[in-house]
């Protein structure tokens, strides 16, 4: 019997690269937490000739289960080639890239988290400088995270939804159609921790449905807390612009946000 073929979305690619993304090392499926179904992995991807001394690392926090997820795309969100694109860029920086695969996204965020700071000498990662990055419908979850995990470095969103401020409902309705989880609703800008470096990175031409006029309630909240927010708005991208606009632009803001993780976690 066959399984779901692969949809065409995990296959795309990401328009950057650097020397040394091809010769990352990646350590795959990494128990982190039981379940009945058995064991959930995470893939760590490691710098070229990496040691074993602690390393800073980037979380790419998921959104969707893996439960359905593996039914519409043909695999797991860990395994689309936009996240092992991005891992690989990570890893050849000098940090350590984590994506994994999960059922309760809510909480398995948490237990990730959870578990590479217990097993960071095994894992070779420093738990005390880790940071993380969302893209689309992973965004609340992202947020979520930042609100409630206080050791947390830094964050990214890339084209992502984010919060419904001022009685909008555009992230909730999204949440209904596209089925990601949305642990930050009822939540606010404020409850995010006030010295937390953030990265923004906004699709001007986004085709998803409430997702800007989401994000740019967000970041006037923020702006108006003084957050060290960094926005970038690429005028002319779509949605997920990192694998559909090849453009210099694109490129650049890929660049931005490898220096943002840099500055912060190394």
């Amino acid at each position: 019997m066959t399984g779901t073929p692969r949809h065409e979305v995990t296959l795309k690619k990401l328009v950057y690269t650097i020397p040394g993304a091809e010769a990352v090392t990646v350590r795959r499926d990494v128990p982190y937490r039981a379940t009945d179904a058995g064991p959930l992995g995470i893939d760590l991807y490691y710098p070229p000739g990496a040691t074993s001394a602690p390393r800073p690392a980037v979380v790419f926090a998921t959104g969707f289960s893996d439960a359905g997820g593996r039914k519409m795309l043909g695999c797991a969100i860990k395994e689309m080639e936009s996240y092992i694109g991005w891992a690989r860029l990570v890893a050849a920086l000098g940090m350590v890239a984590i994506a994994y695969e999960n059922r309760d996204p809510a909480a398995d965020i948490h237990a990730v988290l959870r578990s590479v700071r217990d097993n960071g000498a095994a894992l070779g990662v420093d738990g005390q400088r880790i940071g993380l990055m969302g893209f689309s419908g992973n965004g609340p979850v992202t947020l979520s995270a930042l609100m409630d995990d206080r050791a947390l470095k830094c964050g990214v969103l890339c084209c992502a939804f984010t919060l419904d401020l001022d009685g909008a409902t555009g992230v909730a309705e999204a949440q209904a159609q596209w089925r990601f989880v949305n642990p930050c609703a009822g939540r606010t800008v404020d409850d995010l921790p006030g010295d937390l470096p953030l990265f923004i990175a906004r699709a001007g031409q986004d085709q998803f449905a409430g997702l800007n006029d989401a994000l740019d309630r967000f970041v006037a909240k923020a702006l108006a807390r003084n957050l060290p927010l960094t926005v970038v708005n690429h005028a002319t991208g779509p949605h997920a612009f990192d694998t559909a606009d090849d453009s210099e632009t694109t490129r650049e803001i890929i660049r931005s946000i490898l220096g943002f993780f840099r500055r912060h976690l190394l």
